[in-house]
């Protein structure tokens, strides 16, 4: 070992990951490692610990993530894709969300299931999620908005970027009474935050959901209980933010804390409140574009990945809306 080189210790987390994957057969793929980088690689637990000079370990943790990225998603690989790797290792992509083919993938631990956006618009916006602190998604139903939000929440959760998740919707009437609805507060709120509550179960154990409400590890309110508190520390989804009122907006983005990421997200063409230009997503889509860190992101029907008919769906209605504003009767728009 040359004189002067400083030496280092680096801990990667392997939370999820298949271990005999990661480590090989007899530890071939931690040997070739070793050969590769001139790094001692230790399997310990959940963590794969690098040391060794510090040029070594920087060259070798791309490679290593990778590795226990692959892993997670059960994608096999040998001894010989390691070397592939390391010769590769600029297209290898940080923070644990990789491309092994170009695309983002978001691997769930304890699961086999991998999530990867589908269209155009939805890895542009999964890119922003990755690299804000502010991302506004703005557009129809089915394009994966809260759905790729709350995925990108589980995985900064298992990976330990945050401490929690924070997910809040406006609790506004769509048509129905809510003071009709039978129960106590929090069941008459229930049903508007039921979409939430299925993403993650579709995400995480049924189990592993139950004891992360309980702890608060993972936290489904509506809007209005954001008042007043410094959400720190936490990935915080607002959805169905078109029912959010102006001042509900302004209240929610204030309530940003240290280490915190903020996903709004919202569909323009379903506001539900009496007057729709008291919308605090409107008002936000203007008065907040061109700030450094805050991304909006539009998605349109190219990426509404649901029944086929659903595209069609919403194309109708936006040429309808385009027709009434334009003064014409309902049923003559062009």
């Amino acid at each position: 070992m040359a004189s002067g080189q400083t030496l280092v210790e680096h801990r990667l987390d392997a939370e999820g990951a298949d271990p005999l994957m990661v480590a090989g057969v007899n530890d071939r793929h931690i040997q070739e490692l070793a050969r590769l980088f001139a790094v001692r690689v230790v399997l310990r637990g959940d963590q794969v610990v690098l040391s060794g000079e510090l040029p070594a370990v920087e060259r070798a943790v791309p490679v290593v993530q990778h590795m226990i990225e692959l892993a997670r998603m059960r994608a096999p690989f040998d001894v010989a894709d390691i070397g592939r790797f390391a010769d590769d290792v600029e297209v290898l992509r940080p923070d644990g969300i990789v491309s092994p083919s170009g695309e983002v993938r978001i691997a769930l631990p304890g699961s086999r299931r991998v999530i990867v956006p589908k269209s155009e618009g939805q890895r542009g916006y999964v890119a922003s999620i990755v690299q804000n602190d502010i991302v506004i998604g703005i557009g129809p139903a089915g394009t994966g908005k809260t759905y790729l939000a709350v995925a990108c929440a589980v995985d900064a959760l298992y990976k330990r970027r945050v401490r929690r998740i924070i997910l809040a919707r406006p609790a506004v009437e769509a048509g129905e009474n809510l003071g009709f609805l039978p129960g106590d507060l929090q069941e008459k709120v229930d049903p508007y935050l039921r979409p939430l509550y299925d993403a993650l179960e579709d995400m995480m154990p049924h189990d592993r959901v139950s004891r992360a409400l309980e702890d608060s590890t993972i936290e489904i309110a509506p809007l209005a209980y954001m008042r007043g508190r410094t959400l720190s520390d936490a990935f915080v989804i607002l959805d169905e933010a078109q029912n959010a009122t102006r001042a509900q907006m302004k209240m929610f983005l204030t309530r940003l804390g240290m280490s915190s990421r903020v996903v709004i997200t919202g569909d323009k063409t379903q506001i539900d409140l009496p007057r729709r230009e008291d919308s605090g997503l409107l008002e936000v889509e203007e008065i907040l574009a061109g700030i450094q860190g805050i991304s909006l992101v539009y998605l349109d029907e190219k990426d509404v990945i649901r029944h086929r008919l659903v595209k069609d769906i919403i194309r109708a209605y936006s040429k309808a809306g385009e027709g009434e504003s334009r003064g014409e009767p309902k049923g003559e728009s062009r």
